[in-house]
């Protein structure tokens, strides 16, 4: 590690898991400096951890780096234990590829996966010595971009940004690199660049739209300049076959939260639950083929050494062949001791043949996501699950030596009572009761159900997008309702904070005026928000205020069906009309079909791509 100051090397002396920021991982990518032209800094703004985890990282690390003169490096957020380190020794943010500093490269790009990671963002920017706001870095250099599913609505971060990437980004970006490399050939400006960019689909140039107010605080309009489009749609690939998928990925030298091969089946997804926005942003459904799996993940676990595959996708038990294609995997994967794991299994449609085939799905506890406990409002969300086919799943896994499930709720749903948040608790009792009734159930071993309640946050592109969030003290009590009776017995119930979800709310549906309030959350300090040892609220209500800003307008505010988005001029295929019916169906408790069943009409088969065209 010569590249590294001695400096660096005394921080790594002081904090808890140096591992995070050495490099030097095998499989990690190396180039010389003088074949390079572009120089792209991936950054993840969470722990080493947690971004070494993501599937998106891995696949655009091998895109860019496949090309000759692109270099992709990595970049994490430090923990506040070497960010303390790295501020008092005068280290600047670096890659871990190089160690260079970041501010040496050309692009700056940031995934944006969680709200909550923003004030990471431009506390990432602040440590690499480079100005937050897009206007104060004039030249073509330093190019700060982001892509991921809160791009969706970027505009609480759009005066950081030079630009963002709607949809799919393998690419999209590529383009724009390469963009890039003939503006700095030609010696053209900045701003000649960014107006050349936005000609190009699935890129959003913020500094191209004008946005105005009205009198009461909502959006009168955006106004594109420059030629800049009036609407941008999302980028989509249309051929998961032919898409870029990595044969090798860095693999990291300590414990990371998902330390497996994951290997993509589908991208988008069939069923509509109308509080899910990926499954909506995603769409169309695409599925690879069973003969791309096989060649991908035989690829990644002979260059990476792991004996885990993790099949992964928003919900990898809707694969159309999935039999087909665990049966086609096992053909090496049991000689080679490879467990495979389905981390989305559906409550209808878990069987006994598809566990026998998951030879390794480790005993130790399942996991389904009812989402809510009375039948009304799983039809209100379009969950499509009624409780007959989780009791019989449940007994399926009981048989089958389960003893442990856990059951994922939302509370403050749109129109929920206290008897919906009363029933989830009754449905824990009556899985409970269900092993009890069994009779094959696993001979001397207890049940145990773990009930998880996270609050409802609305999403921009859901059909929920129009609904406020329940006020703090309406969650807290819900809350309440929910641990304060004493839980049936084998029953433990947990919750996530309501002040996080509430900020979550804020920035998922906010506008460009919340950039302030993220400027001055980073003056005062604030990062690592998703943290519990980190998250300060009432620093947070201290920004607020100190902007003129009230975050209950963003959060908790009923829009009406006229109002204006802050991301209305960006398409991600599936209409406003379509979201607007779906919302009505929403609160008539009437659900709609899956894609496989019936077409809806979303909007989404403008792609030409997936199941819309009669596809997978």
């Amino acid at each position: 590690m010569s590249m590294y100051p001695k400096e660096l090397e005394r921080a790594l002396l002081n904090v808890q898991k140096p591992g995070r920021y050495v490099g030097g991982e095998a499989l990690s990518v190396v180039k010389d400096k003088k074949d390079v032209e572009v120089r792209f800094a991936f950054c993840f703004p969470d722990i080493y951890e947690i971004g070494m985890s993501h599937l998106g990282i891995k696949i655009l690390y091998g895109a860019f780096n496949q090309i000759p003169y692109f270099w992709c490096e990595r970049v994490f957020a430090p923990w506040i234990d070497m960010e303390a380190e790295m501020t008092a020794r005068g280290v600047p943010l670096y890659a871990l590829e190089s160690g260079d500093p970041v501010k040496d490269f050309d692009f700056i790009g940031f995934t944006l996966q969680y709200e909550l990671s923003y004030t990471n963002i431009l506390n990432m920017l602040k440590l690499a010595g480079i100005p937050l706001r897009s206007a104060d870095r004039t030249e073509l250099f330093n190019i700060v971009v982001a892509g991921g599913p809160c791009a969706c609505n970027p505009e609480p971060l759009a005066d950081f940004f030079d630009l963002f990437f709607l949809g799919d980004g393998e690419e999209v970006d590529l383009e724009v690199m390469e963009l890039y490399r003939q503006c700095k050939k030609e010696g053209a400006s900045k701003k000649e660049f960014l107006r050349r960019a936005a000609q190009i689909e699935g890129v959003y140039v913020p500094s191209l739209y004008e946005a105005a107010y009205n009198p009461d605080g909502t959006v009168k309009s955006y106004t594109p300049k420059e030629g800049a489009p009036a609407t941008v749609r999302k980028s989509s690939v249309k051929d998961m076959d032919g898409a870029y998928f990595p044969d090798s990925f860095p693999v990291p030298m300590i414990e990371v939260v998902h330390d497996r091969v994951s290997v993509e089946v589908l991208r988008g997804c069939i069923r509509g639950c109308r509080f899910c926005q990926a499954g909506f942003l995603y769409r169309p459904f695409r599925e690879k083929s069973i003969e791309t799996i096989d060649r991908q993940c035989q690829a990644l676990c002979a260059s990476t050494g792991y004996d885990e595959i993790s099949l992964s996708s928003l919900s990898t038990s809707d694969y159309s062949r999935l039999n087909d294609l665990l049966d086609q995997l096992h053909t090496w994967t049991e000689d080679q001791k490879i467990s495979l794991s389905l981390p989305s299994l559906r409550v209808d449609n878990f069987s006994p043949e598809l566990m026998a085939r998951v030879n390794s799905v480790r005993k130790s506890g399942l996991t389904f996501a009812p989402e809510a406990g009375s039948q009304r409002l799983r039809d209100v969300i379009n969950k499509n699950v009624t409780q007959e086919e989780l009791m019989r799943t449940v007994t399926v896994a009981f048989q089958e030596g389960w003893t442990r499930i856990k059951l994922y709720f939302m509370i403050g749903l749109p129109t929920e009572t206290m008897e919906d948040v009363q029933a989830i608790l009754e449905l824990g009792q009556a899985v409970v009761d269900a092993f009890y009734q069994c009779k094959d159930k696993p001979k001397g071993k207890a049940v145990e159900v773990s009930l998880s309640a996270a609050a409802f946050v609305p999403k921009p592109f859901t059909p929920f997008q129009w609904f406020g969030q329940d006020s703090m003290e309406v969650l807290q009590e819900k809350q309440r309702e929910l641990k304060g009776k004493r839980p049936p017995r084998r029953v433990s119930v947990s919750y996530h904070g309501a002040q996080t979800s509430f900020l979550e709310a804020v920035f998922a549906r906010g506008d460009r005026r919340l950039c302030a309030v993220l400027e001055k959350a980073a003056e005062y300090g604030l990062r690592m928000d998703g943290w519990d040892e980190c998250f300060d609220y009432a620093k947070w209500l201290e920004a607020f205020a100190a902007c003129g800003l009230d975050p209950a307008f963003y959060a908790n505010r009923q829009r009406n069906f006229d109002e204006v988005f802050p991301w209305d001029h960006l398409d991600y295929g599936v209409t406003k009309e379509f979201l607007m019916e779906e919302c009505k169906r929403a609160y008539a408790a009437q659900t709609t079909p899956n894609c496989r069943e019936k077409c809806s009409g979303c909007g989404a088969s403008c792609f030409k791509g997936g199941i819309c065209v009669g596809g997978r």
